[in-house]
């Protein structure tokens, strides 16, 4: 099974081509590591082994700063569990919902080097994950019930 753990260059490439204009909120569904591996980044690793729900922890609160300041906010962070609807073998840990201004500033931000060096907590902690970018549109509008 394959794993989704970052963007590809053609994902990046089809989010700009989609042509965006104005705010864009990020559906992240996260399935987490029993233990965080730091192999890929030790310079962030903790002294002593931590959950993959521990790491991910440390990579938000390392994070909102860096999200705020480019006009983007954190609308919600949940916890997860089995489906109502959907596969029974199927599974996340957390779902998240991140808003921001424009799609230019998502990227800024994703791109920031601050940003970057605690990244690799991110890493650590998610053994899959999803993001699918979500664009707002009108609310159809209620109709009264029949008599």
């Amino acid at each position: 099974m394959t794993a989704y753990l970052a963007p590809s260059w053609e994902t990046g490439r089809d989010l700009f081509r989609r042509n965006i204009v104005g705010e864009v909120v990020m559906l992240n569904l996260l399935r987490f590591r029993d233990i965080a591996d730091y192999a890929a980044t030790p310079e962030l690793a903790p002294a002593e082994a931590i959950s993959g729900a521990e790491a991910f922890h440390r990579y938000i609160s390392h994070t909102l700063p860096y999200l705020e300041a480019s006009g983007g906010s954190l609308l919600f962070i949940g916890e997860g569990g089995p489906f109502f609807i959907g596969p029974e073998a199927e599974r996340w840990d957390r779902a998240m919902l991140i808003r921001q201004s424009s799609v230019e500033n998502f990227i800024a931000f994703a791109s920031h080097e601050g940003y970057l060096a605690g990244y690799g907590h991110r890493l650590a902690a998610i053994a899959d994950s999803r993001l699918l970018p979500l664009v707002g549109m009108a609310r159809p509008a209620a109709t009264s019930a029949a008599a």
